[in-house]
């Protein structure tokens, strides 16, 4: 076949193939237009899910008429002029090459008018085919009508899902513009259904609260950082750990007002969270970077919602501080929450408070027989042993204890009282612990007498080899002894104070060094190592304390950060409030 130049029409479909995969990709090339001009409001209306029409009408500075011709050409733009704009660009769009591409697949309507126009103009682009510009009336801003989209390619229109699905990427896309624009009204009707109605806003909060719902006011604390040296802004609204999602759905991330995909920094705040949340859970999170825009280049990928940073550690660093920073500053216990009495129809079945496990007769407090309180036989029924005695602590500072169960201990706080999970505190304790001690140098160790053996594959000696370094900082000295054998001469001192078998932890670390389910990055492998030394060392559910151990215990737990999760995510603590326990007797 030989070479010949393609034709304009084929040039601006196979971009289209490149810009506008769906309805959604329409919508957001013509909102973003719109966020340029400088619009107030922004309506958008879909029929057929968008691939039947997709119309987007907003109030900015309108188009001349003498331009529009312009503006529907291929790489016709206002908003960039020399090469040196690429380094430096600030607005949503520059390739100008959406509403050619959009054309080019579809009939599309393009009527403006500038503010200081009296009249507008109108052009029609359906494939290679243009008609106009020609005179029309209209109010001030524009309106991009685009109908029968990919009717011209209609292989590619056979990918698109079902109306509902397109119509709610289109709401989804929406919302993350939104939340970016706080100033800008948005509203998205769809058929005879408003699906979105936001109105324009001067707090930011408001905006998040819109987009997210209004139930996460209490739920969401405020990141707000500025690095002046460094040129970075930073400014968001992170979730609680109560409110993290099974998916990514509400974690947004924008960067000089784009809403961005950016594994890195996507990274940087679950790291944030780090001990905070489950490890297969994500953060709610909106956060926004200001950055100086020549350390930006947004101009990687077709779609622009990838970017390439030059200091992309220092962002990433400044990030995850900023967020950790963030969330020390608040009491993060979770709190327990009780359904208020009034509002339950028919209670729950469940036993009374202190009633035994097993099924067996009342004890009467009239025995049969007397008038009154028979204070012996009494004191025979509550001799019989059913479970280990509550151990009492008077007072730990101000604040009285005790042991329930051997697994958990109440405390009262000024807020109400508060139930621990003995082993979660102290694995989150051992784990502060090792990590304050681990980053000021390797940790204490012992030699054994003579080397403990853990059987290992080919693929976990490999393991060993790469995880070398990581094995000094934690005082663990290990070496390949035979084709199928790891030979441990020495372990952390800790581990042997706690009595922790040292064959089966390294087990488990060679099983996930060799199977590569460590951490690729240094730091976050080292914490899942210490996770794995702090969940063996900490006190186990059902070993009873006595009251130093608990006191120091509470102690600790004043001074550990992050004090109200384990390293895994779990809560420590949980809290029942007065005012809770107050509506439960009736008092409120």
């Amino acid at each position: 076949m030989p070479i010949r130049p393609l034709s304009t029409l084929l040039i601006n479909q196979i971009a289209a193939g490149e810009v506008v995969e769906r309805p959604a990709n329409v919508a957001k090339e013509l909102i973003e237009n719109a966020i340029d001009a400088g619009a107030t409001r922004i309506e958008v209306l879909v029929d057929g899910g968008g691939r039947e029409r997709l119309r987007v009408i907003d109030d900015g500075c309108g188009i001349p008429v003498d331009e529009l011709a312009l503006a529907i050409s291929p790489h016709a733009t206002s908003k960039i002029d020399a090469l040196e704009d690429l380094d430096a660009i600030a607005t949503m769009g520059f390739r100008g090459e959406a509403l050619a591409s959009i054309g080019a697949v579809s009939r599309m309507i393009l009527t403006s008018r500038t503010h200081d126009s009296n009249e507008g103009g109108r052009i029609t682009v359906e494939g290679d085919h243009v008609e106009g510009p020609a005179p029309a009336g209209c109010p001030p801003g524009t309106t991009v009508d685009v109908h029968q989209l990919f009717a011209r390619t209609p292989a590619r229109r056979k990918f698109l899902k079902s109306d509902g699905a397109e119509t709610r990427r289109v709401r989804e896309l929406m919302l993350r513009l939104a939340l970016s624009n706080p100033s800008i009204a948005f509203a998205l009707v769809s058929g005879d259904r408003t699906l979105l109605d936001l109105s324009a806003t001067t707090d930011p909060r408001r905006r998040v609260l819109d987009v997210l719902g209004g139930e996460l006011d209490d739920q969401l604390i405020e990141v707000d950082c500025t690095d002046e040296e460094a040129s970075i802004g930073i400014w968001g609204l992170v979730g609680r750990p109560a409110v993290a999602r099974p998916t990514t759905r509400h974690l947004h991330l924008f960067l000089n007002g784009r809403p961005i995909v950016d594994r890195s920094l996507s990274h940087a705040i679950r790291e944030a969270y780090r001990g905070l949340i489950d490890p297969g859970r994500t953060p709610t999170a909106v956060v926004f970077l200001e950055l100086d825009p020549g350390r930006v280049d947004v101009n990687v990928h077709p779609t622009k919602t990838e970017v390439r940073l030059r200091d992309d550690r220092l962002v990433y660093s400044r990030l995850r501080h900023a967020i950790i920073d963030a969330l020390s500053e608040h009491d993060l216990t979770a709190a327990v929450h009780v359904a208020d009495p009034q509002d339950r129809s028919t209670p729950p079945a469940q036993r009374e408070f202190g009633a035994r496990r097993v099924a067996e007769p009342p004890l009467p407090l009239r025995p049969s027989g007397s008038k009154g309180f028979d204070a012996r036989s009494a004191r025979e029924a509550m001799d019989v042993p059913e479970a280990p005695a509550p151990s009492l602590l008077a007072v730990t500072g101000s604040i009285p204890v005790m042991q329930v169960h051997g697994s958990y201990i109440v405390a009262e706080d000024d807020d109400g009282v508060v139930i621990i999970d003995q082993h979660a505190l102290h694995e989150r304790i051992m784990f502060s612990t090792l990590l304050e001690r681990v980053l000021e140098g390797p940790l204490d160790s012992q030699r054994l007498l003579a080397p403990a053996m853990v059987d290992a594959d080919s693929e976990q000696l490999d393991g060993l080899e790469r995880i070398g370094p990581l094995l000094a900082k934690l005082g663990i000295e290990a070496e390949a002894m035979g084709p199928a054998a790891v030979g441990i001469h020495a372990i952390p001192v800790l581990l042997l104070e706690r009595k922790v078998d040292i064959v089966e932890f390294m087990a488990e670390l060679l099983a996930k060094a060799g199977g590569g389910s460590l951490p690729p990055d240094e730091e976050a492998a080292l914490q899942e190592v210490l996770d794995m030394m702090s969940c063996r060392a900490a006190v186990k559910a059902g070993e009873q304390l006595n009251e130093s151990e608990m006191a120091e215990l509470m102690r600790q737990r004043d001074l550990v950060e992050r004090s109200s999760r384990c390293p895994h995510g779990r809560p420590t603590t949980l809290r029942l409030s007065l005012e809770d326990l107050e509506k439960q007797f009736g008092r409120r």
